[in-house]
């Protein structure tokens, strides 16, 4: 699965579980780190906790490593690391605060919604 289709993979595993203003930012022309970022929304912290853990067991099932987890514990923003693909997923209030969109408004953004 290449980078492409892993951000399509995650923000698809995000929606099944419920979460809201789902992106998937194109980076590779503006940074070197990583390929993409999905960002989803979660109005609590259960919410995102399920998100994360939805995420972590299905790429487990395709051999595909979770590298670093942060925010876990306080769940207002957890970030999952899978190197070429960064997945951000935010309590509303400290996604508006953080303003990843902005930060990085020269990225190509695609919305993800139900089909």
């Amino acid at each position: 699965m290449n980078s492409e289709q892993l951000s399509r993979f995650v923000a698809e595993l995000s929606l099944a579980k419920k979460a809201e203003d789902i992106i998937i930012m194109d980076l590779k022309k503006l940074t070197s780190f990583t390929d993409y970022f999905v960002i989803c929304s979660a109005d609590s912290d259960i919410q995102i906790k399920a998100i994360s853990d939805h995420i972590t067991e299905e790429l487990k099932k395709q051999d595909i490593k979770v590298w670093h987890v942060e925010g876990y514990q306080s769940s207002t923003w957890i970030l999952m690391d899978l190197v070429d693909v960064i997945v951000h997923i935010f309590r509303p209030e400290v996604r508006e605060f953080y303003a990843l969109e902005k930060l990085w408004g020269d990225a190509k953004i695609t919305q993800v919604t139900e089909q």
